[in-house]
């Protein structure tokens, strides 16, 4: 399995897996008869030195799966892949339960019910841009939040990862873990990451096979210190690299948040419904994975102007030969 598939299916446990396990490319929990018995999460790092009050454990049948994070107190982000069931539907809400703000998936915090699963409209089920969606809970929690950051951190900038992924880094290796676990690294320059990375949408994470996000860790947060409060800005979603190990290539691809914060926004202010607006200056209409497009549509994404050359249904631009970019429109 390459590790562009890798991060997908590793995030998911044995429970999702007959219902999420659609595009094995993120970092779910792998499939296990038992429930875990190993050291923290992630590969490498430390024992979590907080609570994190705004860390989630998303969870189906009491196993963990993915990793979110408390934005408001009815509102958390994760990964859309941790939502997707195998033909490529949103889960029911009513599988989920988070663990939110306890360093232990089995106890602590509060396990709230979800009323309400929205993902991104521009994923595909793709290695790619969109992998982000929102989990609504079904009443507010007392845990505090945590706020997306302002900006996109730049190169080299500091960030911590949190998460119950296992500790290993090979696929299969172990189940993930009932314990917080936590690892300071950086960002890396784009040109680090491949596997579909969009530098736009997505940040490249530093990452070795000894020092990782792993599977069990898709979803849950990459954060910065801003003061003396962490600010949110990623949501692992796969690795950097071909390779079934986590590492493999020296990174990890992690969702922008702060480039969907408007998106999220929509929601968490309660304005409703629909994808990130685009700029006032692209003409033509914001691109649809669910609209069937005749040769010769022009169509807006991620601040370019697209022209397809045959008909297209669910193919990303940027992603798929049949769109050509015919102009730049203002960047987000």
């Amino acid at each position: 399995m390459k590790i562009r598939t890798l991060l997908r299916a590793a995030l998911i446990p044995a429970v999702l897996a007959a219902a999420a396990v659609a595009m094995p490319s993120a970092l779910a929990a792998p499939p296990s008869s038992e429930p875990p018995t190993m050291s923290p999460a992630i590969v490498g790092g430390s024992q979590a030195t907080e609570t994190y009050s705004f860390m989630g454990s998303m969870q189906v049948n009491g196993r963990h799966g993915c990793g979110a994070s408390l934005v408001a107190s009815q509102w958390m982000v994760t990964a859309a892949h941790c939502v997707t069931g195998q033909g490529g539907q949103v889960m029911p809400a009513s599988q989920f339960r988070i663990r939110i703000g306890s360093t232990n998936t089995g106890s602590g915090g509060t396990l709230a019910s979800v009323s309400q699963v929205v993902r991104h409209p521009s994923y595909s089920g793709q290695v790619g841009p969109g992998d982000i969606a929102l989990f609504k809970l079904s009443s507010a929690v007392s845990q505090a939040p945590i706020s997306i950051n302002d900006s996109s951190p730049a190169a080299q900038a500091s960030t911590r990862l949190i998460g119950f992924g296992q500790t290993c880094p090979q696929q299969g290796c172990g189940g993930s873990s009932t314990t917080l676990k936590q690892l300071d690294t950086r960002i890396n320059p784009d040109n680090m990451c491949s596997a579909g990375f969009n530098a736009s949408t997505e940040l490249c994470v530093y990452s070795t096979t000894s020092q990782t996000a792993c599977y069990g860790d898709s979803g849950g947060p990459a954060v910065v210190k801003v003061g003396s409060a962490w600010r949110l800005v990623g949501a692992t979603s796969r690795a950097g690299a071909n390779g079934s190990t986590c590492g493999t290539g020296n990174a990890t691809i992690y969702t922008d948040v702060t480039a969907y914060r408007s998106w999220v926004n929509q929601y968490v202010g309660g304005s409703g419904p629909g994808p990130d607006p685009e700029p006032p200056t692209c003409s033509a209409a914001a691109w649809s994975p669910y609209t069937q497009y005749p040769p010769q549509s022009s169509v807006s994404y991620q601040g370019y102007e697209w022209r397809n050359s045959t008909w297209s249904y669910r193919e990303t631009p940027g992603y798929s030969y049949n769109w050509q970019r015919v102009g730049t429109c203002a960047r987000r």
